[in-house]
């Protein structure tokens, strides 16, 4: 392109490429690039002065040359597919007319900040430095998969929103970031894709917006973050999917919301996390699936868990914050199928910080549950083992059901004796050891031999023989699970 077919805007920008100097065109910093469509050739530069500059444009000795623009109207498309620029580019506050396409490209430093665009295609581009969008506004799709960025990707405050779109609005899908992805206040009305993506420092999402009700909000499959995941505040309306994450720091979402009513709000199933945070928000809308994942730290309030909770196979080392087991229960008894190995995991949490008391009430718990998945006999013994001394774990009950049944016998063989069957050698009736001869399957007074009961004092020491072989036999084999378990 020569020099003379240049428009006296383009000349300005031409010349100032060679020593870096900043070109702006706007008349006041709080102009709207979004009304940039009406912006005359005073302020317009051609796409395709723009690619001649970054491909071959005059040099300095001594200057380090760079495209660094603002307040312009790009007409045409900017064209730098499979291009090698060893420049930055920056155009900050411009409208672009059509998306820039920069598939495969690779460049030194690229900024976009605060400029209107319908779009971005960038597939497998290379940036060596930072790609910045910051509260950049794009009415299509950003397409940036497999990108290499080997220091920071900065999207914040960005909108993006493509309302034609039949694929996820903003392509990150293995993308590798050197740095951080830095994405606070992000609003995106769309799906956003980050499946395989790998971050060596932090996903920053906090106050953003994902929005795509009754679809996936964030498809994140896989993805890989060094450091953290921070989406605090951040509003989520559709399925958050982390199945199969890699984050060994935090994944925090506190004080988020999560809404996918009917649907999978939270999935992190198969993945392997830090420290989970999900509290002071509101209740979660939807399904929270966090089935064979791997946390070391699960900090999760019972007021923000949701209706529904798949825990197959969690494990985790530490529970926060500290909360009786009562408020912890309900989790663990959504749904219709019994899954022992999540009572287990509370048990120990509770355990690994001395709350015994709330680890017994767990197991019961678990017994109680299992008891309804045994045929009629079985949940017949369940339930006498809970009544009389819960399952073992209420060992007291068996001594309080023990004293009443011996008031009882003792009262009514102590009102009315039965007689002797060889009154010659039968020793001193005793009530009280009578009727424990009777309730204590092992231990022997010689009452119960000496003495033979008439009428239904003989059906009462019946029952209190049953009775008492019934409450021995549930005190072993509460006692033998216990001792077991330890």
């Amino acid at each position: 392109m020569e020099i003379n077919d240049l428009t006296p805007a383009e000349a300005r920008v031409w010349r100032a490429f060679a020593t870096g100097t900043a070109v702006d065109f706007r008349a006041a910093d709080d102009e709207d690039p979004a009304d940039g469509a009406s912006w005359g050739p005073e302020r317009t530069v051609r796409s395709a002065v723009l690619r001649a500059l970054l491909l071959d444009g005059p040099r300095e000795d001594g200057e380090v040359p760079a495209l660094s623009l603002a307040g312009a109207r790009v007409s045409g498309r900017l064209e730098l597919q499979n291009a090698e620029v060893d420049h930055p580019v920056r155009l900050r506050h411009c409208h672009f007319d059509e998306a820039p396409r920069l598939y495969a490209a690779r460049l030194r430093e690229l900024n976009l900040s605060e400029s209107v665009l319908p779009g971005l295609i960038g597939h497998a581009v290379r940036v060596d430095g930072v790609l910045r969008l910051t509260r950049a506004r794009f009415g299509g799709m950003v397409r940036l998969g497999g990108a290499e960025i080997t220091r920071s990707l900065y999207l914040e405050s960005t909108r993006i929103h493509d309302p034609d779109a039949e694929g996820p609005v903003l392509q990150l899908n293995q993308v590798v970031v050197g740095a951080d992805l830095w994405a606070p206040g992000l609003h995106v009305r769309g799906e956003v894709r980050l499946n395989g993506a790998r971050v060596t420092g932090t996903v920053n999402l906090t106050d953003a917006v994902l929005d795509r009700p009754g679809g996936t909000a964030l498809q994140a499959e896989t993805l890989t973050a060094e450091a953290d995941v921070l989406m605090r505040h951040a509003d989520v309306r559709g399925r958050l999917e982390l199945r199969g994450a890699r984050i060994p720091g935090r994944l925090d979402l506190s004080h988020a919301r999560l809404a996918n009513p009917g649907g999978t709000a939270l999935r992190a199933s198969s993945g392997v996390i830090g420290e989970l945070w999900l509290r002071e928000g509101p209740v979660v809308r939807g399904t929270l699936n966090l089935r064979r994942a791997q946390v070391d730290v699960l900090f999760v309030q019972p007021d923000v868990v949701a209706d529904w909770v798949q825990l197959n196979d969690l494990t985790y080392t530490s529970l926060i914050p500290h909360e009786p087991a009562e408020r912890r229960l309900p989790m663990l008894e959504m749904g219709d199928s019994y899954l022992p190995f999540t009572y287990e995991q509370l048990t120990a949490a509770y355990r690994r910080i001395g709350d015994d008391d709330a680890a017994r009430l767990v197991q019961l718990a678990k017994q109680r549950r299992r008891r309804s998945t045994l045929p009629w006999y079985g949940r017949l013994w369940g339930h006498l083992q809970d009544v009389t001394v819960g399952y073992g774990f209420r060992p007291l009950r068996a001594g309080g059901w023990l004293l009443s049944l011996l008031a009882v016998g003792s009262v009514a063989y102590g009102l009315h004796h039965p007689p002797p069957l060889k009154p010659q050698e039968a020793p001193d009736f005793n009530p009280v050891f009578y009727t424990l001869d009777l309730l204590l399957p092992v231990i022997s007074f010689g009452q119960e031999n000496a003495f033979s009961p008439g009428g239904w004092y003989q059906t009462l020491s019946y029952v209190l023989i049953i009775t008492g072989w019934i409450l021995a036999t549930t005190v072993i084999t509460g006692l033998t699970r216990t001792v077991s378990r330890q």
